[in-house]
């Protein structure tokens, strides 16, 4: 039976691994980004793919944008949702210069974009053999982890979505979804930088480790890319 994903923020970096690792093992993917007609290397994956991979305009703040992605997807069943945009916002903030304006576009991309995304294909999940939705977040996200402050956007971005995945993970568990949290490690990608401590295959290996061993009493769970769970 071959499987599908749908997959956000798949032009580069994680998101294009992740398309690229599951079209190579069969699984129809649609690959959701903000502006298609510059995403070479997605657009090269999908030419390449025999039709497993279909890339769609996706910008998650746009709800146009997630709602004619859902017309396309149909009822058709989606075995993985994977929430992968997200945005780290001005790399300058600190305590006294924050910007008000990029914290909320912060939050959109990266709280309310995941959120939304899953009440638009939830059915899709639930009708699917393996019914799993994964947002990728960051340690950066833990309060207990949080010993060096700053950071002040993207740290409650990131918390902020594990809140709303913990509950979504409650509330779809009726439904046999299994939702979770990922992070992905630090990873060498423009987002991570040059110095990420791993590479993107690696870290989308490990993330497909944990996804492909859930159990329903994982749903809810905080996972750190070897498969422990990190702390709140």
């Amino acid at each position: 039976m071959t499987h599908t994903l749908v997959i956000t923020g798949a032009n580069r970096g994680i998101g294009l691994e992740f398309t690229r690792q599951y079209a190579a093992e069969g699984w129809r993917v649609y690959a959701g980004c903000r502006q298609p007609e510059r995403a070479e290397a997605l657009n090269r994956l999908a030419a390449a793919s025999d039709g497993r991979v279909s890339v769609h305009p996706l910008d998650v703040t746009r709800a146009a944008h997630i709602q004619a992605l859902a017309a396309v997807v149909g009822d058709a069943p989606v075995d993985l949702l994977i929430n992968n945009a997200g945005s780290y916002g001005p790399d300058d903030v600190r305590f006294g210069h924050t910007d008000e304006a990029a914290w909320i576009e912060n939050l959109r991309t990266n709280v309310i974009g995941p959120m939304k995304m899953m009440e638009a294909l939830a059915d899709n999940v639930a009708r699917s053999e393996l019914k799993r939705i994964a947002s990728l977040t960051s340690k950066m996200g833990s309060m207990e982890d949080n010993r060096s402050g700053g950071a002040y956007i993207y740290r409650s971005g990131k918390a902020a979505l594990n809140a709303v995945m913990k509950s979504a993970a409650i509330d779809l568990a009726p439904r046999g979804i299994i939702a979770v949290l990922l992070h992905p490690g630090w990873v060498r990608t423009d987002m991570g930088g040059p110095h990420g401590e791993i590479d993107a295959e690696t870290s989308v290996r490990g993330m497909r480790g944990i996804l492909a061993r859930l159990r329903p009493e994982d749903a809810g769970s905080f996972f750190d890319i070897d498969g422990t769970l990190i702390p709140w």
